[in-house]
């Protein structure tokens, strides 16, 4: 292997940053010129949107206000969904007692069962249909013919 250095056949030349600056300073009148062309064609629009400041503002205030209205009433926090949310709580609420009363009552009923004489002799007579010596008891026949369910399906 070799090596050795060898002599290079172009150097490359780095600019200086005086070389930089000198070259900005160059362009500066062009670059001035053309951002007076670019004022003076916006020069109608700014003086324009200079007069209409206050109206301007104040449809943008508008629509802001609209915007927020929109999201208050709305929104997925909105006063529609608060009120959704507060019937259903209602509902939920009353679903909940009319639970707790109705538990109250079997709670009552199981006590009573096993307590209470007559409650136990009052079931039994009406479910086992027991009677006491000398009572005749009368229970309604069956139907005769039980309705079928009605069914929408194809029959075969």
């Amino acid at each position: 292997m070799d090596f050795r250095v060898k002599q290079f056949g172009k150097l490359r030349h780095l600019p200086r940053p005086q070389d930089g600056l000198r070259k900005f300073v160059e362009h500066a009148p062009q670059a001035e010129a053309a951002f007076d062309r670019l004022i003076e064609r916006t020069r109608p629009l700014w003086s324009t949107l200079y007069r209409l400041r206050r109206r301007i503002a104040t449809v943008t205030v508008i629509v802001l206000a609209a915007g927020l209205f929109f999201h208050v009433v709305f929104g997925a926090n909105g006063m529609v969904v608060y009120k959704q949310k507060r019937a259903e709580i209602k509902a939920l609420q009353k679903e909940v007692s009319d639970l707790q009363q109705q538990s109250q009552t079997y709670q009552d009923q199981i006590k009573g069962l096993k307590t209470d004489p007559k409650a136990i002799e009052k079931e039994a007579r009406e479910q086992l249909h027991y009677a006491r010596p000398g009572e005749v008891i009368y229970v309604p026949p069956a139907p005769a013919n039980p309705q079928k369910p009605v069914t929408h399906s194809a029959q075969k």
